[in-house]
């Protein structure tokens, strides 16, 4: 899958981001191809499309952001780790850019976004470049999407400070839920591995992420 609308910042200046990534350890070569067909610039207000290859998280509306690249790498990287999934979760859709790059990998992407008006835009985005294995909704994350499971992978791309245990009833055996847990003050990513008597923890270095919030905003 080939999203348009790449031409809008030059190939060099995507180029310039894969091999930063490289430098900084992701070598995942599927993870490298996947972030440069899809165009991040698209993803952040116009007024700081200019920035949208920088190494950095950016604010999008509503008080929320879209992570760095590094992170969507790194996060992506851990997912395909063992083996490719069929199907994944994605608790915080943002601006759609992690579903995005999720979606040039893996056959059925499904996203919540509590912020309805996040969801809207986000889902207009993934009609207009041409991405229809990617499904979203607006809606509690911490509730999952109980209709569309069991899931191979669940990720969250916003925090909450302790870990959603009751989501771990949405994997397969077997699947992996990876996410950010923690404060404002101290958070660490974590992958939890579910298997037949409980789960296995590894943790993956400390990051930073908006929290992950209960409820619904319309």
């Amino acid at each position: 899958m080939s999203p348009v609308g790449i031409g809008m910042t030059s190939e060099r200046t995507r180029l310039r981001m894969i091999e930063r990534l490289r430098q900084q350890n992701i070598n995942d070569e599927r993870v490298l191809m996947a972030m440069s067909n899809v165009p991040r610039h698209l993803f952040v207000d116009e007024a700081l499309s200019h920035r949208a290859y920088e190494d950095t998280a950016l604010p999008i509306s509503h008080g929320q952001t879209i992570s760095q690249p590094w992170v969507v790498a790194r996060m992506t990287e851990v997912i395909l780790q063992d083996d490719v999934p069929e199907k994944i979760l994605e608790l915080g859709t943002g601006s759609g850019y992690q579903a995005a790059v999720l979606g040039q990998l893996i056959d059925q992407v499904f996203s919540i976004e509590r912020i309805d008006k996040l969801t809207k835009p986000a889902r207009r985005r993934f009609i207009n470049m041409g991405y229809r294995n990617i499904r979203c909704k607006t809606g509690d994350g911490f509730e999952g999407w109980a209709s569309e499971a069991p899931f191979d992978v669940i990720i969250c791309t916003a925090a909450p400070e302790k870990i959603p245990y009751s989501l771990l009833d949405q994997l397969k055996e077997g699947g992996k839920m990876i996410l950010p847990v923690g404060d404002k003050d101290k958070q660490e990513l974590i992958a939890l591995i579910k298997g037949e008597d409980g789960f296995s923890q590894e943790k993956l270095g400390e990051v930073f992420f908006v929290p992950l919030l209960e409820g619904v905003v319309r």
